[in-house]
């Protein structure tokens, strides 16, 4: 089978949406599948991203028929121009799938919510484009796609129920972890009580991440617990920007990686016990699941992707979004509850060995094989 994975971005290994794609393109390949990707890579950077669908189009008009793919995997937004205006066009033209790293819809709705409560500034831009065109885009290159691949429960409902999308053509699929992240050693905590207890952030230091909400839980454990640490891994800003939103006299005991390869995740969190993953809006977090795959007890909100993945009291301790006390208490009960923290630990690492790109790229490939049989019989 011939693919084209489309994807509005560069495409960096350590980034989070590139990097599923990439992932997912290597799995194909290693099944024996032929793979092209399409990506900001492949056009002149002085091109503003938002003519990113025209040139997919323009792309797919001048090379397919070169290359006959057999599918047209596009990221939401990237395929709504060929997929509406030219794909009748084509003789026997792929089938188009859109998949989502994550429902822009949702993300909007939690930005709105940001902006009303004062923490988040949207400049006047964002009605213009994000908050209206885009939107429009995604749901348009949704409804004209023979296949819609969604990350969670709660976007898979709204694609249906709300924009439109007929419910045999949309499935929930979730993302994997490399192969490299399965079976690590699982490794024993310090039982000393004085002991170094460390919390892990893994993501971009941005709102959408709860940043705002898990800050000031932060400070005043960091205040309470002196043997608590804190590292913020991935941040994409400098150190400084994270260190001001603390305590001058807590910085020794926080940890900042702006950037990091993603291999050598399971070696920057060893001797990390907690995962804290505030986060607003999430299609498939792999942060997360990696995180625990790396015996790490998340604390996260009840956003999405998590949901898929954990159940409160069993693999994480699952808190309402936007609530800075329910962080602070459950930090607190895990620093003071070793048992209960070892629990957690197992049973994370447990959930996360269940999750790879294998199983992720062969339910996809046999929608894409099914589907590619119903549209030769209709034809």
């Amino acid at each position: 089978m011939k693919i084209l994975l489309t994807i509005h971005h560069t495409l960096d290994p350590n980034a989070g949406a590139p990097g599923t794609v990439l992932k997912l393109g290597q799995t194909y390949q290693s099944l024996g599948h032929e793979v092209h990707y399409l990506s900001h890579d492949n056009f002149p950077k002085q091109v503003p991203g938002v003519f990113f669908p025209e040139l997919v189009a323009a792309y797919l008009h001048r090379y397919n028929r070169q290359h006959r793919f057999d599918v047209i995997d596009a990221s939401t937004g990237d395929a709504w121009v060929w997929g509406t205006l030219m794909r009748r066009f084509a003789p026997n033209h792929p089938l188009l799938v859109t998949h989502s790293h994550g429902l822009e819809h949702s993300v909007h709705f939690q930005n709105l919510e940001e902006a009303q409560r004062g923490s988040l500034h949207l400049s006047w831009k964002y009605p213009m484009y994000r908050g209206s065109v885009l939107l429009w885009e995604v749901a348009t290159s949704m409804r004209c796609a023979d296949l819609v691949f969604l990350l969670n429960q709660q976007d898979l409902k709204y694609t249906t129920e709300v924009l439109g999308v007929h419910s045999d053509r949309a499935h929930m699929i979730p993302n994997g972890i490399p192969d490299r992240f399965l079976n690590l050693p699982f490794l024993a905590l310090p039982e000393a009580p004085d002991a170094a207890l460390r919390i892990a952030c893994i993501g971009t230091y941005i709102s959408r991440k709860g940043i705002h909400y898990s800050v000031s839980a932060l400070n005043r454990i960091l205040t309470r617990y002196p043997q608590a640490r804190v590292g913020f891994f991935g941040t994409c800003c400098p150190e400084a920007q994270v260190l001001a939103d603390f305590e001058p006299g807590l910085h020794e005991r926080i940890q900042v990686v702006s950037r990091f390869q993603h291999e050598t995740l399971p070696t920057l969190l060893e001797g990390y016990a907690i995962k804290l993953f505030p986060s607003l809006s999430e299609g498939f977090s792999l942060a997360l699941i990696e995180a625990m795959a790396c015996g790490l007890a998340p604390i996260t909100t009840a956003a999405g992707g998590a949901l898929e993945v954990v159940q409160d009291g069993h693999d994480a301790i699952v808190i309402p979004l936007r609530d800075s006390a329910a962080i602070e208490r459950s930090l607190e009960r895990l620093i003071g509850d070793r048992p209960y923290l070892e629990q957690l630990r197992h049973n994370a690492y447990a959930t996360a060995q269940k999750y790879s790109w294998l199983n992720a790229a062969q339910q996809r490939l046999a929608l894409y094989t099914d589907a590619i049989k119903h549209k030769r019989q209709r034809q």
